[in-house]
Formats: C-alpha cells, sequence, structure tokens
C-alpha cells in the first residue's frame, strides 16, 4: 500500500468515526435533532447555567426520554385528543409570539439617548431625601435654655456646654451630636426649628417640646442625590423595551379585526 493511499484512508476513517459521534440520537428510528438540543441549551444558558459537555448530555438524555414517552403516547392515540391539540396550539402561539417580540427587541437595539432620555424623567421622579446632622443641649427650664444661650454667645463652644449642661444622656458625651437623620426621627416643634437653620447656625430662641428646651445646631445637611444613569441602566433599558412592547402590542391590537 503506498503512502499516499495509507493516509488518505486514514483520513477518510477518522472522518466518518466523527460523523458518527456526531450524528443525532434518534428513538426506535426516530431523530432528536441537534437543533432541538441547542434550542434548550440556550434557554439555559440565559437562566444562568453553564454551557458544557454536561449539561448537553443532560438535555439529551431528557429528549430521548420525552420521545419514549411521546411514541408510547402517540400509540394509545393521545396525539389525536382534542385536549392536546388546543394545548399544542396554544403553545406554538406563545412559542411564535415570544419570537417575534424577541426578534423587535432585536432588531430596535436602544440607543444611549434614549437611556439618557429615560433616565432624566426618572430622576425628576427621584424623591429628594434631606439629612441634617444636628446637636442639641436639652434642659428642664426656659430660664436654663437661656442661660446656655447667653453661655454660647460670650463664646463657650457648644459641644462643651452640652456635656456640662444637657439632661440627655444618649448625646451629652458627644457633645450633644445626634449623627445623621431625616427630619421625620424627632418631634415635630424640634424637627420644624432645625430645618431652618443654615449649616453652623444655632436656635437664636429655646426650642420647646415634650422632653424640655432644646437649643439645637446645625452642623450639616446633605441630599441623596438621584443614582448616576450608569447603574440604573438596566432598570432603565427594561423600562424602555416594556414600554415599546406595550406600544407594540397596543398598535397590532388596533388593527387587528377581533371578534369576542
Amino acid at each position: 500500500m503506498n503512502t499516499r493511499f495509507k493516509h488518505s484512508l486514514i483520513a477518510a476513517t477518522l472522518l466518518l468515526a466523527g460523523s458518527a459521534a456526531m450524528a443525532a440520537p434518534s428513538v426506535n428510528g426516530v431523530a432528536i435533532s441537534q437543533q432541538r438540543i441547542d434550542a434548550i441549551a440556550r434557554m439555559m444558558e440565559a437562566q444562568g447555567q453553564p454551557a458544557n459537555p454536561q449539561m448537553k448530555e443532560m438535555i439529551t438524555d431528557q429528549l430521548i426520554t420525552a420521545e419514549i414517552l411521546r411514541q408510547e403516547a402517540v400509540k394509545k392515540g393521545m396525539d389525536k385528543s382534542a385536549d392536546f391539540q388546543a394545548e399544542m396550539e396554544n403553545a406554538q402561539a406563545m412559542a411564535l409570539a415570544n419570537r417575534f417580540i424577541k426578534e423587535h427587541v432585536r432588531t430596535n437595539p436602544i440607543t444611549d439617548a434614549q437611556i439618557k432620555a429615560e433616565y432624566d424623567k426618572v430622576k425628576a421622579e427621584f424623591p429628594e431625601k434631606k439629612s441634617y446632622r444636628a446637636r442639641h443641649i436639652l434642659v428642664k427650664t426656659e430660664a436654663e435654655a437661656q442661660a446656655v444661650l447667653s453661655a454660647l454667645k460670650k463664646g463657650k463652644p457648644f459641644d462643651q456646654l452640652a456635656k456640662e449642661k444637657s439632661i440627655d444622656p444618649g448625646s451629652k458625651v458627644n457633645g450633644g451630636d445626634l449623627g445623621w437623620n431625616e427630619p421625620a426621627t424627632f418631634v415635630a416643634p424640634f424637627s420644624e426649628a432645625m430645618i431652618k437653620l443654615a449649616k453652623g447656625q444655632v436656635s437664636a430662641t429655646p426650642v420647646k417640646t415634650q422632653f424640655g428646651f432644646h437649643i439645637i445646631k446645625l452642623d450639616d445637611v446633605k441630599v441623596e442625590a438621584a443614582p448616576p444613569v450608569d447603574a440604573l441602566r438596566p432598570q432603565l433599558e427594561q423600562r424602555i423595551q416594556s414600554q415599546r412592547i406595550e406600544a407594540l402590542i397596543k398598535d397590532l391590537k388596533a388593527k387587528a379585526k377581533v371578534q369576542q
């Protein structure tokens, strides 16, 4: 046997072996196409399951089992029942409807300009939240509160006075610091006085609540802004797609002749 013929024979043998290995599985002569295996694999990948040979093997085994059961059902005439025909019609309608929507989404990509426009709408709807960092000195009587104000005017540090005079055990050790809070955290008279202060300002008069008399100092204010556009991109894309699909369906329904 010459070398060229020998090599050709080996190549042909390997090609036939590969073709046999890749041949579609079958049950009693009914082939299970690679397209069916691939379709389920794509669906599982979309759900986050990794594509690997084990997954393909599992899918193939499931389809073989399903085909065996299908053939037994056909032998019993189950494929001729009205219920089965209705199920098949519904399944086909839903599958084609989903395919139509997916194709519409694929062929109508969302642009950055559309994302920006939708973001501006969301940003306008975003509720503005303000947090305040305040200090206070709580005393029992208005006279004590006036004495505190007098000491502050003479230059005594607020935090020092809080440690010395405040009857609020939770904040006095920190110089009256209440930390960051939204106005609703506090009783109404306190919050109403606090939000009127400018940064660094001290309340000009004592603020009376059920706890006593407060001298309030506003240390800082921060506004919670809307998240940046990139942080909301997935939600914005979904929102735009939902609006588009809803508009598409509405338009198609308007054109269709539907009788009920």
